[in-house]
C-alpha cells in the first residue's frame, strides 16, 4: 500500500480549542437549548403569518416568454404564488449579482404543487432581454417581464431600485397580496445561507461575531458574480 501524501493539505488558519467529548457534549447541548427555542419562535411567527390580513391587487398584465399575461395566470391554476422581483439594469450584459446567486438555487421547484403554489421571477427589464438572461445564467424558473407595467414599483421592486419577494393568494380571479421582504428577511428563504451558518467560521464577513484570529472580510465576501453563476450552469 502506496503512503498517502499529505504535504498538500494546509493548516487550518485557526481552529476552535481542542476539548474531551464530555466537555463539547455539555457545550453542544447548551446552544441546543437556544436553537430549539429559536425554532418554536420561528414556528410562532410562521402562524403570525398565516393569519396576517391581505390587499387586494389591480388586474395587472405582464410579458411572459409566450406574450402578455394577467397576474392572474401566473398561478397557473395554483392558489398561492412566490415572486422574486430580480433587479435589473438596462443594458447590462450580467445583472444583480445577488439577485442572480439567490435565484439560482431554486432549481427543483415541482414540489410546490403539491402545496397548491408556484414560485416564478418577474424582472423590470423586457422579456426577450430577461429571457436572454435566464438562459446566460443557467435559471430554470419561469420568468416574466413587469417593463410596461407598475407592478414591480407597487411591489416593493421599482426600476433601478431594490429586489424584494412577495407572496399571494389567489381567489377564482382576484389575487391578493399576503406578504412580503426584502434585504436579509430573504435569508430564510435560502439555503446557502443555512449551510454557511453552521461552519465553523460562518460567513467569514467582518460584521459577524466570531472568536479571535477567524477568517473575515467585507459583507458578501464570497457571494459569486452573475459571470460564476453564469459559467456554472449557463448555455453560453
Amino acid at each position: 500500500m502506496t503512503a498517502t501524501d499529505l504535504s498538500h493539505y494546509d493548516p487550518a488558519p485557526a481552529t476552535p480549542p481542542v476539548v474531551d467529548q464530555q466537555t463539547w457534549q455539555a457545550e453542544m447541548e447548551d446552544l441546543r437549548r437556544r436553537e430549539k427555542a429559536v425554532t418554536r419562535e420561528l414556528d410562532a411567527l410562521s402562524a403570525q403569518r398565516r393569519r396576517l390580513p391581505m390587499v387586494k391587487m389591480p388586474d395587472y398584465t405582464l410579458e411572459g416568454a409566450f406574450g402578455p399575461v394577467r397576474l392572474v395566470d401566473l398561478f397557473d391554476g395554483r392558489h398561492q404564488l412566490i415572486v422574486y422581483s430580480h433587479m435589473w439594469h438596462p443594458g447590462a450584459e450580467f445583472q444583480c449579482g445577488g439577485c442572480t446567486f439567490f435565484s439560482s438555487q431554486f432549481a427543483r421547484l415541482e414540489y410546490l404543487g403539491n402545496y397548491d403554489a408556484r414560485f416564478v421571477v418577474v424582472t423590470q427589464g423586457p422579456i426577450d432581454e430577461a429571457l436572454a438572461y435566464r438562459r446566460r445564467v443557467g435559471n430554470p424558473m419561469s420568468w416574466y417581464s413587469t417593463a410596461e407595467s407598475s407592478f414591480g414599483a407597487d411591489v416593493g421592486a421599482p426600476p433601478d431600485a431594490g429586489y424584494a419577494l412577495n407572496v399571494f393568494l389567489r381567489d377564482g380571479e382576484d389575487v391578493y397580496r399576503t406578504w412580503h421582504t426584502d434585504g436579509r428577511g430573504l435569508e430564510q428563504l435560502s439555503y446557502v445561507f443555512g449551510l454557511m451558518d453552521v461552519l465553523p467560521y460562518g460567513r467569514q464577513e467582518d460584521w459577524q461575531d466570531s472568536p479571535d484570529g477567524w477568517p473575515g472580510g467585507e459583507a458578501g465576501r464570497g457571494w459569486p458574480e452573475s459571470e460564476d453563476v453564469a459559467g456554472w450552469y449557463g448555455d453560453s
